[in-house]
């Protein structure tokens, strides 16, 4: 580490990586590291060789089990859990390697990158665009650009690929799209050649060792229509499709009816759920030949209907055929213009241009705090020289760790065996909970409600349980041996698992919530259901998990240190709790146990109380075998047994006035903990606290927090905050439905006055001028043009049938908890400054606003020339367990404020020390520099180093944040494709109330990347199971986050300064959590798209089963939106259009 006297590059003399200028044009890899990159031609054993040979020749002279590759992008998605022999290099083949065109095509190498692939078929479309048939290059090339990261693209082969599908069976994009365009494959077996179709290869058997694929040959046509399509859960790709296809059409038209007629077609459909991508060989015996009329276009997609079936098991099997039915229905209908008049609807749209915009209010009253300065460490990260826990060099003879999970949700464990297929002395050792030394405890986790055992006993009590805790020279030889553990289960005469809240309930399985964490309730329900015109009752809401996915996953570094201590490096939100449960693990007092945190890399609450076992059991381990031990969780384990936020169901009976207005709401809320309590006794006053942002007359509940056999959940940012906002928004959403109103409407109406602001939040409303939501509602209105785009909403939805339109606007009021937290701030000789503080950096801007926090309460000294330097020579230094004591938890939001106010008040104290030496040294001589200062305080032996411990007054340690500190709302407009499901956000506009922003830069930045973050949770990240509990959706492949493409084409993000809050640090609010309630906006404008879909498919004669009200899942992911919106809808609509227009069939 920086502060360890580490440097994650450098082992010579240079101590950092050069200073990157945009001056100086490109940037080069520095000369001094390219020693640190030399390739080796054996991979961690003398048994295993890299070869590259030149020719075919030498190929062909090669024995042993071997695996072909070029760039090896496959071990991304088949995990090799067997190292081959020998690994052979194609790309220096020539012959694979190169690019031919001719007249009648281009031929593609098989070892030829995609990147490579993409320029090549650019190229040619160029070449030979004056012939129309050369559109299928660019198509092709189009859409590859969709295809993996850029990284993929540049090493991944088109051969590769192929081969993957066809003996893998990889859901391939290229596969497909080549076979659309009728593409040849070489397959070179010996000595001879073999030129056979893409089809033909794709359903042989498997090559034989002696026979490679050579290349690709693509054809050239001269007249033709060519189109591709992907549904994938990312528009721009870096996503495995749903459903693919490619689709090429030769045209003539039809004398007598003007209409046209298919010649030839080629329909390939692929990624649905089959081994590999299809020709539809009935569907082009249909059409080929034939008029298109609507009567031929209708049969045709219910032939594709019958045809595009996925294997049970696939996955919204129902949604995969229907996208398919819609992408020849998109293909074809506009050649059937003439016959049923569908240029009268749109089937695209203009996008929206793109746009962003960040607006604040600078403060400078408390300067450098209030303004936007730069993220301290930026630059750090940016060069990769920002060090983590597991870019700390491994001290000698360090082991690597790795857990074995349980699979089983309940089950007896008789024993752990070592698979033979790993070789047993990669093996050091296996670690459960019977290593666990005299004096110590089975523990790997505590908070005040309990702890959590570190390893199951001869009991796993739910899928994703640490059964033990395998030790191996390398992560990689621990990873695999620990992936390759056999655990033999006994289920003989045990109960069944619980693993849903329904379970729970019937058998009593839950856990208790203290009665002062228990929410009260406002009002008389009774009552106010009496005063009602309209009622609803026993509506239901499920609400799903969330995966944390930070960017650096668990990870923890433990070196058994003299007299039987032991330091750990934690990658944790917490240290102070890592600490203490490492000491009554291995059974030591806690002052042999020191806990070192530099900066986390993304926690968002998983690495608080999840942290905890990781370190834990490399500790113990650490402490058994006398050697340093670390782990690098990977993705796959860490996704088993993180948890993730609460799942829920909720089930509510809710009474309203015919203007919308509620009297009254009553819930029965059931939460998913998991098996261990965790923190999840405080979700229950985290959901009401939230829920409570409108006004609902009277409000009663039922919380019970089940207990069930799945992997405990923990915090994660917003905990039962973000479930509490979606649910009021559901309710809202329920009621305009019910009375035919705009649900906007209905929001404005149970909007909180203050007095019944101070009803719901009697302990954080604060004085009627901290209360700005209104302000902040008809503020965004106006400068989000509101009603404007509801009226061009309203018109686009009325002229575009396959596209939709929604407006959403959302409000929050989100109550915020101030925590005790601890600072220390000391002055060195030469002036410089250190400053320890509780709070952990885990990306949120901690560091920069204790720096700026420190500059200005130091600065309060007012030295000559002080304002412009001091900042400059404050240093944050890590977390050490031994040095500041009870850092508690860095979560909820307002640590970064309760640092710089522990900060503060040190500064205030050392100002108090050094203010009459400075007006002595000034009275003599008459001017005074900060350094020179400081050495006087030196040699006059003023104490320059002091700690304070912030403990805000109970009376004001509550505190209420409408958008982030008194009012947020967001206005959101979605746009919905009805053939696939898809969705995309047009534009975002937020108006947050930060108080007196501490960096407005940083609060920027947290509230646009929580807004996205929730983002994720309501429209992408399914976090799904199987029926024992055990996590599916394991890593990259199953799991979507935001990217690039998720992010608003619009995007408007305003801080609103809302003046002075008298019990606030510097009047500052937070931002870390609040604004991610406010994605469930594009939830709510997606729903709004889809209701008018609804209405649409009404028109078309669904009156029953697509109804106004209807229950939009969260996530809201493609396959979702596109059942609401009708899986049937292209095959309605013709036979509407077909009735209403009289066509002659």
């Amino acid at each position: 580490m920086e502060d360890l006297g580490f440097n994650s590059f450098c082992k010579t003399k240079e101590s950092r990586m050069p200073v990157y200028d945009n001056n100086q044009g490109i940037s080069r890899f520095p000369e001094f590291l390219k020693s640190e990159c030399k390739s080796n031609l054996l991979l961690g054993s003398e048994k295993l060789r890299w070869l590259t040979p030149k020719a075919f020749l030498e190929l062909d002279n090669i024995v042993g089990l071997v695996k072909l590759v070029v760039g090896n992008t496959s071990a991304g998605y088949y995990k090799e859990l067997e190292n081959c022999d020998t690994y052979i290099d194609l790309r220096y083949i020539p012959e694979l390697s190169c690019i031919r065109r001719d007249p009648v095509g281009i031929e593609i190498g098989a070892a030829v990158t995609i990147s490579k692939a993409i320029c090549a078929l650019r190229e040619a479309f160029r070449i030979e665009s004056p012939s129309e048939g050369a559109i299928v290059y660019k198509k092709i090339a189009a859409h590859m650009e969709k295809i993996g990261t850029k990284f993929v693209q540049n090493t991944g082969s088109i051969g590769g690929n192929l081969v993957m599908a066809q003996r893998e069976h990889f859901p391939s994009d290229i596969a497909t799209i080549l076979l659309g365009a009728g593409a040849f494959v070489n397959i070179r077996s010996g000595t001879a050649y073999e030129t056979v179709s893409l089809e033909e290869f794709l359903e042989r058997p498997h090559l034989d060792s002696k026979s490679v694929l050579s290349s690709v040959k693509i054809p050239l046509y001269r007249k033709l229509l060519f189109e591709t399509y992907r549904a994938a859960p990312r528009a721009h790709g870096n996503a495995l499709a749903y459903v693919n296809a490619a689709f090429l059409a030769e045209l003539s038209s039809c004398g007598s009816s003007g209409g046209a007629v298919l010649n030839k077609c080629l329909l390939a459909f692929g990624a649905y759920g089959k081994k590999h991508a299809i020709r539809a060989r009935e569907v082009e015996k249909l059409l080929t030949g034939r008029v298109l009329t609507a009567r031929v276009l209708y049969e045709a997609i219910n032939l594709v209907k019958a045809t595009v079936v996925p294997e049970e098991g696939t996955g919204s099997e129902a949604y995969r055929s229907s996208v398919a039915v819609g992408f020849l229905f998109e293909f074809l209908s506009p050649l059937a213009d003439a016959t049923i008049g569908i240029s009268r609807c749109t089937l695209s749209s203009k996008d929206a241009e793109e746009n962003y915009e960040e607006v604040f209010q600078l403060h400078i009253d408390y300067r450098p705090v209030g303004e936007p300065i730069v993220t301290s460490g930026a630059a750090l990260q940016a060069s990769g020289e920002a060090v983590y826990a597991d870019d700390i060099p491994s001290p000698e003879n360090c082991l690597h760790g790795s857990f074995v999970y349980s699979t089983k949700p309940l089950a007896r464990v008789r024993g752990i065996q070592v698979n033979p297929k790993s070789q047993s002395n990669w093996i050091s050792g296996l670690i459960n909970y019977k290593d666990i030394p005299k004096g110590g405890k089975n523990v790997g986790s505590m908070t005040i409600f309990g702890s959590e055992p570190l390893f199951a006993d001869d009991f796993t009590q739910c899928a994703g349980d640490r059964l033990a805790f395998l030790v191996a020279g390398t992560q990689k030889e621990a990873d695999v041996a620990s992936r390759l553990a056999i655990v033999n289960y006994d289920l003989e005469n045990l109960e069944a698992p619980i693993l849903t809240v329904e379970d729970a309930v019937a058998r009593s399985s839950f856990f208790q919530v203290p009665p002062f964490l228990y929410p009260k309730e406002v009002g008389d329900f009774s009552k106010g259901m009496a005063e009602a015109d309209h009622q609803i009752f026993s509506a239901e809401v499920k609400i799903d998990s969330q995966y944390y996915f930070y960017m650096e996953s668990q990870t923890a570094l433990a070196v058994p240190d003299e007299d039987n201590c032991m330091v750990v490096y934690s990658s944790s939100q917490c240290p102070e709790y890592v600490h203490a449960t490492i000491a009554q693990c291995i059974g030591v007092p806690e002052h042999n146990v020191r806990v070192i945190t530099r900066r986390v890399g993304g926690g968002f609450g998983g690495k608080a109380i999840k942290s905890m076992p990781v370190a834990t059991a490399c500790a113990l381990a650490a402490h058994v075998l006398r050697q340093p031990v670390r782990i690098y969780v990977n993705r796959k384990t860490d996704m088993i047994m993180a948890g993730g936020r609460h799942p829920m169901k909720i089930t509510y009976s809710v009474g309203f006035k015919s203007t919308g207005k509620i009297t009254a709401l009553k819930l029965d809320i059931l939460v998913d903990a998991g098996i261990y309590t965790d923190i999840s006794p405080v979700i229950p006053s985290n959901f009401m606290a939230v829920l409570r942002k409108y006004d609902w007359g009277a409000l009663s509940f039922d919380i019970k927090v089940c207990k069930t056999n799945t992997v405990s959940r923990s915090a994660m940012r917003g905990p039962g905050e973000v479930q509490g906002s979606y649910v009021a928004e559901a309710i809202i959403e329920n009621i305009a439905s019910t009375l035919s109103v705009n649900a906007d409407c209905v929001r404005k109406i149970n909007l909180h006055t203050h007095d019944s602001l101070m009803l719901f939040h009697p302990d954080s409303s604060g004085e009627v001028p901290e209360y700005t939501l209104s302000l902040i509602w008809e503020k965004l209105a106006q400068s989000s043009e509101y009603s404007q785009r509801r009226e061009m909403v309203s018109e686009f939805n009325k002229c575009n049938v396959w596209k939709k339109r929604g407006l959403s606007c959302v409000p929050i009021v989100h109550e915020l908890i101030v925590r005790p937290a601890p600072g220390r701030v000391s002055i060195l000789r030469d002036g410089s400054i250190v400053v320890e503080v509780g709070g952990i950096e885990l990306g949120q801007g901690l560091w920069t606003k204790v720096k700026q926090m420190t500059a200005f309460a130091l600065g309060l000294i007012k030295c000559d020339a002080l304002e412009v330097d001091l900042l400059e020579k404050v240093r944050i230094i890590q977390a050490d367990t031994l040095s500041l004591i009870q850092g508690g938890f860095t979560a909820g939001s307002t640590t970064s404020e309760s640092s710089c106010e522990a900060v503060r008040l040190c500064c205030e104290i050392l100002v108090e020390r050094l203010r009459p030496l400075k007006e002595k040294l000034k009275t003599e001589m008459g001017s005074v520099q900060w350094e020179m200062l400081i050495q006087q305080a030196h040699m006059q032996v003023v104490n320059l180093s002091t700690s304070s411990y912030s403990g805000p007054d109970f009376s004001s340690n509550r505190y209420l944040t409408y958008g982030a500190a008194v009012s947020e709302v967001s206005s959101i407009q979605v746009e919905v494709n009805l053939l696939t499901g898809g969705t995309t956000i047009l534009r975002s506009d937020i108006l947050y109330d930060c108080g007196r922003s501490l960096n407005p830069a940083v609060d920027l930045g947290q509230i646009e990347g929580a807004y996205v973050q929730g983002i994720g949770y309501f429209m992408l990240e399914e976090y799904t199971r199987n029926s024992d509990g055990l996590v599916t959706s394991d890593g990259t492949w199953t799991y979507k986050i935001p990217t690039v493409d998720t992010i608003p084409k619009q995007f408007n993000v305003e801080i609103l300064s809302s003046g002075n809050h008298k019990n606030r640090v510097l009047s500052s609010k937070a931002c870390g959590e609040p604004p991610l309630l406010l994605a469930s906006s594009v939830h709510c404008a997606t729903r709004a798209a889809v209701r008018a879909a609804r209405e649409q498919l009404q028109s078309w004669g669904y009156h029953d089963e697509y109804g106004p009200t209807f229950n939009l899942e969260v996530p809201a992911v493609m396959p979702t939106v596109k059942e609401q919106c009708g899986l049937d809808n292209v095959e309605t609509y013709m036979k509407w259009k077909m009735s209403t227009h009289r066509v002659e069939q």
